[in-house]
């Protein structure tokens, strides 16, 4: 069954798969060129209407606002007065002082404005061009314009040094304007009627003054395919072929590219008519569509690859579960109590595997809390018989001195070496005492029950009152006490980490030869402070280093207890170390040994 309810599903997935595929690239095929265009043309639209002229003006720079535009929205764009001319042509301009013109007497002696991207291209001015110094006059030279005369506005047509050059092959001329001309003569009855309304004029001047753009400004105008459009909407728009709406949207096609062409008229501030001329590529549509239909072989096989890997995971992923239920509860079974079952839904099969989780977890606290109270319980029960079987060797031969000087005072109550004995037995008393305090504070310490207090206190003050009370030892031996201290302050156990001190200090006094030296120092870790306890002498050989921890362990195995101490300190230093978590050891140097620990700063 379950097998089953796995195939249909993966089935209906697969097919559905298939079938949103298709959809696509029909999708693709029949609306994606016609829905990027659109989408494309209403962006544009759209950025042209939000294009205030006071946010334009505001710039300072038509250029810069050109740039701008070109940036945010690729298009180019640039804003056009009222007869097509760029708004802003201060820069590519030169001004010609009129002579006398007979037939526009209004004319005569006025300086004319051209913007010179309408006759020639900017590049004709570079240094490097061959005809650059023909191409243009001068300030100071004489030329001649030839132009016509539209709604009382003197328009040029062609410009040359001289009027039998204006139709010479290095005249300037404004193309576009010129094929209109041709264009618009058929319309009348004849050359007559069309000169009679578009009359032609040829006027004489003198070049008073050159503008050509510098730098940067110069690639405003080696834009050629847009300035030709722009001089072509000017040809229209003086012959009065302009848009009939205020907002109007041509098509264009240009070595094979496909352009779209917006044309929006606007007023400003002060009633005075403008256009906002754009144009935009549609090229990357083209290229887009191209290359994904070849491609899209290939993203459909990945597509059915991915969807039937997915709709496999998606059907097992429904019995898991259930699965990882069984799975789960046989581990416990097993009190395997590590494993827990993934809750990824809030449904039934989530709130059983919710519920047999929180069981998984209560059984294990429960379990682990046994074995703990049984290992502590074992640790103590190992403890208790150390305790005795070390208490039992340990006070063997004190008792047996007790034994036989008791035996001997017995014998003979009168002998002179009464006082003698009760002294051997006193001192013997004592080491017994010092050993079971020792071996009890050890057990103490082993036991796993003591919880170890801390405190932040001054180490260095610390280190010095050690060696305070170790002044009479360390002075009896004539030994050399070196400190370098600083003042830290670390996190700890005073009375215990003076203790480590008192053991480590006492055990290098004892094994420091007459007249040597003892070093114990301090330095100074980001986090923590190392403590060393460095002492001249016999060295201890490597094999032997990590057994001195050992309780009543001793280098020299015939080594007498009573010059050796109890043979203790070393193994409660240990235990109070790892209580504190600190790091310790023992090492060899090549004066001696040298004995160390690690605590936490403060």
């Amino acid at each position: 069954m379950r097998k089953s309810i796995v195939i249909k599903l993966f089935l209906l997935i697969v097919s559905l798969s298939v079938f949103l595929l298709a959809s696509l690239f029909v999708g693709q095929v029949l609306f994606f060129e016609r829905f990027y265009i659109h989408q494309k043309v209403s962006s544009v639209q759209s950025a042209l209407n939000a294009v205030s002229t006071e946010s334009w003006e505001a710039t300072g720079d038509d250029y810069a606002a050109e740039q701008q535009f070109y940036q945010n929205h690729n298009t180019w764009v640039a804003r056009l007065d009222a007869s097509g001319y760029l708004s802003d042509t201060r820069n590519f301009a030169a001004e010609v002082k009129l002579e006398d013109v007979a037939e526009v007497p209004t004319l005569s002696g006025k300086t004319l404005t051209i913007p010179l991207y309408t006759v020639m291209d900017v590049e004709q001015f570079r240094e490097d061009h061959p005809l650059r110094e023909e191409v243009f006059v001068q300030p100071g030279e004489d030329i001649a314009i030839e132009g016509l005369l539209i709604n009382n506005q003197f328009v040029p047509q062609r410009m040359a040094r001289k009027a039998s050059s204006l139709r010479d092959e290095n005249h300037l001329e404004n193309t576009p304007f010129v094929q209109k001309e041709y264009e618009v003569v058929p319309r009348f009855a004849n050359t007559m009627e069309y000169r009679e309304r578009y009359p032609s004029i040829l006027v004489y001047g003198t070049v008073t003054k050159l503008r050509t753009p510098q730098g940067v400004e110069e690639s405003r105008y080696t834009n050629h395919l847009f300035l030709e459009q722009m001089k072509t909407f000017q040809a229209n728009l003086l012959y009065g072929d302009k848009p009939e709406k205020d907002q109007a949207v041509i098509d264009y096609v240009g070595n094979n590219v496909p352009y779209k062409i917006f044309v929006n008229r606007q007023t400003d501030s002060t009633g005075t008519p403008y256009y906002l001329f754009a144009m935009t590529s549609l090229q990357p549509v083209d290229e887009a569509e191209g290359v994904m239909r070849q491609y899209f072989l290939y993203i459909a096989l990945g597509a059915l690859l991915l969807v039937a890997l997915v709709s496999f995971f998606y059907a097992k992923r429904i019995a898991r579960p259930l699965l990882q239920v069984n799975e789960v509860t046989r581990q416990m079974a097993s009190l395997n109590f590590a494993t827990q079952i993934p809750v990824t839904t809030e449904d039934e099969i989530g709130q059983l595997s919710q519920n047999i989780n929180e069981l998984s977890r209560m059984l294990d606290d429960h379990i682990h809390r046994l074995e703990q109270d049984i290992e502590q319980e074992r640790q103590l029960e190992q403890t208790r018989k150390a305790f005795i079987a070390d208490v039992s060797h340990e006070l063997k031969t004190p008792l047996s001195i007790m034994e036989s000087c008791l035996y001997i005072i017995q014998d003979k109550p009168d002998s002179g070496k009464r006082e003698h004995y009760f002294s051997a037995m006193k001192e013997e008393v004592h080491k017994m005492s010092l050993l079971v305090n020792d071996m009890l504070e050890l057990a103490k310490y082993e036991s796993g029950a003591y919880r170890m207090e801390t405190t932040v206190f001054r180490l260095d003050d610390l280190l010095e009152r050690v060696c305070a009370k170790q002044a009479f030892d360390i002075n009896s031996k004539q030994l050399n006490l070196h400190m370098d201290f600083a003042p830290i302050e670390v996190v700890a156990n005073a009375q215990r980490i003076e203790q480590v001190l008192v053991n480590l200090l006492t055990n290098a006094v004892r094994y420091t030869p007459e007249g040597e030296s003892i070093y114990i120092r301090m330095k100074e870790n980001p986090q923590t402070v190392l403590v060393t306890v460095e002492n001249q002498g016999t060295h201890i050989p490597e094999e032997q280093l990590d057994k001195i921890w050992d309780r009543f362990y001793r280098v020299e195995q015939s080594r007498h207890r009573s010059t050796g101490g109890t043979g203790l300190g070393l193994a409660i230093c240990q235990q109070i170390l790892k209580l504190h978590g600190a790091p310790y050891g023992v090492t060899n140097t090549e004066q001696g040994v040298q004995f160390y620990f690690e605590l936490e700063r403060a």
